[in-house]
């Protein structure tokens, strides 16, 4: 996946509300995970999407502290609730949030985001959009995250 200029990030171990954990507990969801993918693919990811969008302050810095950035959605492809191939895109494309810079939330385990996913970048990209891994589009320092977890260059 790295090799076809994606990024890998972390999801957590179990799949938790992130929030309700102890930093311990929190650390070790992360790290469960890092040491894992490191082992057996060489790669130290540094970006991580808490399970539901559940974070804090103390979500954001505990993977902080991992070394993760942390990462959220602005716009929910609603996949997951398996409403069919024409909901995903519909959504998507008519999404109030969608934008430049815009992240598009969808799950591989969903019913039918794979068979939605061609017709979906093929209508982004004829709006104009382009794709890029989220290492590209995130600041990496000098920003705050506001209450929506946007990332909020700082001045």
């Amino acid at each position: 996946m790295t090799q076809a200029g994606h990024d890998l990030g972390n999801h957590s171990e179990n799949h938790k509300n992130m929030s309700q954990l102890s930093d311990e507990e929190k650390k070790e969801e992360l790290m469960m995970v890092h040491t894992k993918v490191q082992e057996l693919t060489g790669y130290d990811m540094f970006l991580f999407r808490p399970p539901y969008g559940d974070y804090d302050n103390a979500v954001v810095n505990v993977a902080k502290d991992c070394g993760y950035y942390t990462i959220q959605w602005d716009v929910d492809s609603l996949d997951w609730k398996d409403y069919g191939v024409d909901s995903i895109i519909k959504t998507v494309t008519q999404h109030k949030h969608l934008g430049n810079g815009s992240i598009i939330l969808c799950h591989n385990g969903a019913k039918y985001t794979a068979q939605a996913l061609d017709t979906l970048i093929a209508t982004l990209k004829n709006e104009g959009y382009t794709f890029v891994p989220i290492s590209e589009l995130i600041y990496k320092d000098g920003y705050h995250m506001n209450h929506e977890g946007r990332q909020i260059k700082n001045n």
